[in-house]
């Protein structure tokens, strides 16, 4: 059960990382005069860095196409589909990734790791290049977002999946957003094949103006990690400038949706340093205690938000990564049930 005690408590800087910090300071950050595309190549490089860091053993044992698919404003966006190089002939599991970058930063690079690591698990990954604010802003990378899962599910067979084996989709930080809604807007339509899991790392899911009432004494990430390494409360409000949200649309936040009921299994991933941190812990409980959904959570005490990508070869990014590929294979036995 939660108590503001004891999330509060989660907030006590990993020893490890203090360390770190005191012989190398933290200071890349996003603010109003940052040349953003000039940001978004040192993502990139910093991304590239992790992947190279977590390299395959032996040989490759994927393969890697990009996509145009359509979506609906008659235009077109790139998927990248990662592929066991020798998937099983009953098909694969499909996973459908989104990227994380506060809705202004990522491309297919930024999850290249998780992706390659779905398909060590004999899976598809379908890793989703959504459009970016501030050029395109809300509500078009959710669109994006919702007509790549949609064109997932219409191509499926013909991907190489076999929907019994599981059904997947969710993504980290923004990308966790776009899982949080997209589950539901799926549910909605009562599409098919039916979704088997969702994987949400570090999600922003519940703005402050939605919180419920019962909750409102345990949201304190946001005032307390307002100056956390990595993400403060300074890129928060940058990032939803560029992506300028429809308060009142539950394309924002799952929470203006009537009901959280017959969503899939839902593994999080949350971090105590985090200002993102209490609302991914508000959902969780909502969709388990609220909605009988299960869920699975691993919790990161006094580390920030996306640390993983920041500090590559720490202990504490080396158990993350294995974590990411139990949450994936939890998501998968449930598919089985």
């Amino acid at each position: 059960m939660m108590t503001p005690e004891g999330q509060l408590a989660l907030a006590k800087i990993n020893p490890v990382l203090d360390e770190i910090l005191k012989q190398s300071p933290y200071v890349e950050g996003l603010n109003a005069n940052t040349d953003l595309p000039k940001f978004r190549a040192v993502v990139l490089a910093r991304k590239r860095e992790l992947t190279a860091a977590n390299p395959s053993a032996g040989e490759v044992s994927y393969v890697e196409e990009d996509r145009q698919i359509p979506v609906r404003d008659g235009s077109s966006i790139a998927v990248r589909i990662h592929k066991p190089k020798s998937p099983p002939q009953d098909g694969c599991p499909i996973f459908v990734v989104y990227h994380g970058g506060g809705f202004v930063l990522g491309s297919l690079e930024t999850e290249t790791l998780l992706c390659r690591k779905f398909t060590e698990l004999g899976g598809i990954a379908v890793n989703v290049d959504y459009r970016l604010a501030p050029e395109h802003p809300f509500p078009t990378p959710c669109h994006d977002a919702y007509d790549a899962l949609k064109w997932t599910a219409a191509h499926f067979e013909e991907l190489g999946g076999n929907p019994k084996k599981g059904f997947l989709v969710g993504g980290i930080s923004a990308g966790g957003n776009f899982g949080t809604i997209v589950t539901h807007l799926y549910r909605d339509e009562k599409l098919s094949p039916p979704l088997t899991g969702a994987y949400l790392s570090i999600p922003a899911c519940i703005p402050p103006e939605t919180v419920p009432e019962k909750y409102k004494s345990l949201y304190l990430s946001r005032e307390q990690n307002k100056e956390a390494p990595i993400l403060n409360q300074g890129m928060i409000d940058l990032f939803e400038k560029h992506y300028s949200p429809d308060p009142t649309s539950n394309l924002r936040t799952p929470m203006l949706f009537e009901s959280h009921a017959g969503l899939p299994p839902t593994y999080f991933q949350i971090c105590g340093l985090d200002p993102l941190r209490d609302e991914a812990f508000i959902y969780e409980e909502i969709l388990r205690e609220g909605n009988g959904i299960k869920t699975l959570v691993d919790v990161y005490p006094g580390l920030p938000h996306g640390f993983w990508s920041w500090w590559t070869a720490a202990d504490f990014s080396v158990k993350f990564q294995e974590d990411c590929v139990k949450g994936m294979k939890w998501l998968l036995d449930q598919s089985k049930k």
